[in-house]
């Protein structure tokens, strides 16, 4: 919960009136938000070198009814991985491109053991994704 309320934080650092920030849990999120969005931040962990099932969750209840609807949507990604996330990051990003996202960085994976710096950058993944909503760069 670090991660994802540093990502929050940050998205919301800039106290824009622009810029509305709806996070949910990847169980709790639908299709009906993406819809809705103007852009995305997914995160995830590395479980057994793929994505969380909560994370496969929301591509499965979401894919389809977003497909057609979000083609060049911006997203940016954030992974948690205890090894080294290539297999995490190839896995959402086969989902993603297949819906067409556009991703507006690269993404940031967070290897190996706890870092406080982790805190840090996914407040700066939020702030960067809100600024460039906000500017209407993406």
């Amino acid at each position: 919960m670090r991660l994802f309320d540093a990502v929050v934080a940050g998205a919301q650092a800039d106290g824009s009136q622009d810029i509305e920030v709806v996070a949910r849990s990847p169980f709790e999120a639908g299709p009906e938000d993406v819809l809705a969005a103007s852009g995305i931040i997914l995160g995830t962990t590395e479980n057994l070198g793929y994505m969380s099932g909560a994370l496969k969750d929301f591509f499965d209840r979401s894919y389809y009814p977003c497909l057609e609807e979000t083609q060049g949507r911006p997203y940016c990604l954030f992974i948690r991985a205890g090894h080294d996330g290539t297999g995490t990051r190839r896995a959402v990003e086969t989902i993603v491109t297949g819906l067409r996202w556009r991703a507006v960085q690269e993404p940031l994976i967070m290897r190996g053991d706890w870092q406080d710096a982790f805190v840090e950058q996914c407040h700066d993944l939020g702030a960067a994704m809100a600024m460039g909503l906000e500017a209407g760069i993406f």
